[in-house]
């Protein structure tokens, strides 16, 4: 099968539906599939063609608007010349209305759409009212919509999709993420007990909540920031302010091969979360070994059943984050039982094998 990717990003700028992408097609034999991957070049620094594993990757250089006209009439000539068997956009946003244009001029290809988001539906509605009609389009006029938790599928169906929807997640590594990695030294010293969070620093992922949560929590508690984003400025200042400086390390951008050294150099994740498609980050420090805090937001209670698989903090609540830290640093047992059914629920239901045969699965229907 020739398949078709629409994607707004794409490796080497890596979340999880860029992780999704490379793990599956990975595991999709090349005698049996082919992959095309029409994607912006974000940082105007990357090939604008090049072959990752068994797919070929197109990269364009034009605003994010251009993005779904262009790799539409670019994907368009690809067609006319060799014919797709189905076109895959990831996410209902630039790479979906992509898929749309594509599947308007192409009506007999197949049009799977995989839902991957991770904002709030408000800020997704905010960021797509103006085009509403056309926006909904995607839902409607996909043949196949994969989800990556039971809230994304429901959204689907609160879009009046009418194609068969299945729950797919995404996946980790966890023999990976397992695999002891020398210990990185943030500098606080042995006795130092310390949370660590790996997040975009956006507003939905809640790091303002977790660094105010230290004003009540003992000293020895320090706290990593992995990631970049919009809001760094504005945290590091909000630290200084609340006199946290000596707590607080902001770690920076960490390539996805080293996260794992830096979560198991930690005691605990925590990452409050106000929105989620599913979380990634969350199943990567299971797999790694640590407990995990964080909200009951979208899809995080398909896996993080609270007392059991994680503990559950409320929204906005650096006290409540507190309070959770302090029971985990407080109860060494009951820390080892969460991380050993964490673990165990990581190996079994998000291991990439079992996504890629469910993936394989679908774009085999699509040809029926």
């Amino acid at each position: 099968m020739r398949i078709l990717i629409f994607s707004t990003a794409y490796l080497p700028f890596v979340g999880g539906a860029e992780v999704a992408i490379k793990e599956i097609t990975d595991r999709l034999s090349p005698s049996d599939f082919a992959f095309d991957l029409f994607t912006l070049n974000l940082d105007g620094k990357q090939k604008r063609e090049e072959q990752i594993g068994n797919v070929c990757v197109m990269r364009l250089s034009c605003p994010k608007w251009w993005f779904p006209f262009l790799a539409f009439v670019r994907a368009r000539k690809l067609h006319r010349a060799a014919p797709y068997d189905a076109v895959w956009s990831i996410m209902a946003s630039y790479g979906g209305l992509a898929g749309l244009f594509f599947k308007h001029h192409f009506p007999k290809v197949p049009f799977v759409l995989t839902l991957q988001e991770g904002d709030s539906l408000a800020h997704i509605y905010r960021r797509a009212f103006f085009i509403w009609p056309l926006f909904t389009r995607i839902f409607t006029r996909a043949d196949v919509i994969t989800a990556i938790s039971r809230y994304l599928a429901e959204w689907a169906q609160k879009m009046c999709a009418r194609a068969p929807i299945y729950i797919i997640p995404n996946g980790v590594n966890a023999e990976a993420f397992a695999e002891k990695r020398e210990k990185k030294d943030f500098g606080f010293g042995k006795e130092a007990k310390i949370i660590i969070t790996t997040s975009r620093l956006v507003e939905k992922n809640g790091v303002s909540d977790l660094i105010r949560s230290l004003a009540y929590l003992p000293e020895e508690v320090k706290l990593v920031i992995v990631g970049t984003g919009e809001l760094e400025k504005k945290l590091r200042q909000e630290t200084k302010e609340l006199g946290l400086e000596g707590q607080v390390t902001f770690a920076g951008f960490v390539p996805h091969s080293e996260v794992p050294a830096y979560l198991q150099s930690a005691n605990i994740f925590v990452r409050p979360s106000l929105s989620e498609g599913l979380g990634n980050s969350f199943l990567e420090a299971m797999a790694a070994g640590l407990p995990v805090v964080a909200t009951p937001v979208g899809g995080i209670p398909d896996f993080l059943e609270n007392g059991k698989t994680g503990l559950f903090c409320e929204v906005r609540n650096p006290q409540s984050i507190a309070m959770q830290v302090r029971l985990l640093l407080g109860n060494d047992e009951f820390r080892k039982i969460l991380v050993a059914n964490a673990s165990a629920m990581v190996r079994s239901r998000y291991n990439w094998d079992g996504i890629a045969k469910a993936m394989r699965e679908v774009f085999i229907q699509t040809r029926v």
